[in-house]
């Protein structure tokens, strides 16, 4: 409930690696995400601090990292964010932010793409419940259809 959803805009920086668990699929990889801001003295953007985010897709959304995304693209994910610090080596404390992605695209601003859409398995097809019959029947013996009965057809003009 009290999480903390980021959304960052980066670079792709390491390839993406994916797996299949017992849970399921998973992808991960590195974003990298650098500040810009406009230096004054220059009169030019400049870059800023670079910082990098392992990304963590799950399920469908990994299927479809591993399918399309490659290093240097630029990207857009959307998630929660994870910190965690440890102490590697006796002393040495590190730290790594994690983004549990929600969602991922491409940054249009810097490029196209072209959708399409991910096949569905042809597991859930043949497991798929019949479309049930929504019409409602006519009741019979409605004034309407007693009528209609009753009428003759109307004869062709030749």
């Amino acid at each position: 409930m009290n999480e903390t959803i980021v959304c960052v805009v980066g670079n792709v920086a390491t390839q993406p690696v994916y797996r299949e668990a017992a849970a399921g699929p998973s992808a991960r990889f590195r974003l990298a995400v650098t500040a810009r801001y406009w230096d004054r003295e220059k009169s030019a953007w400049t870059d800023g601090h670079t910082n990098f985010f392992t990304v963590w897709a799950n399920r469908q959304l990994a299927v479809n990292v591993a399918a399309c995304v490659e290093v240097g693209q630029p990207l857009v994910v959307q998630g929660r964010l994870k910190v965690r610090t440890e102490v590697r080596e006796g002393q040495q404390q590190w730290a790594s932010a994690d983004i549990d992605a929600v969602a991922i695209g491409h940054d249009l601003a810097r490029g196209t793409a072209a959708f399409q859409r991910a096949a569905k398995p042809e597991a859930a097809l043949t497991a798929a419940r019949p479309e049930p019959s929504w019409e409602t029947p006519r009741p019979v013996g409605t004034p309407d259809e007693e009528a209609a009965q009753q009428a003759p057809e109307p004869a062709a003009v030749t």
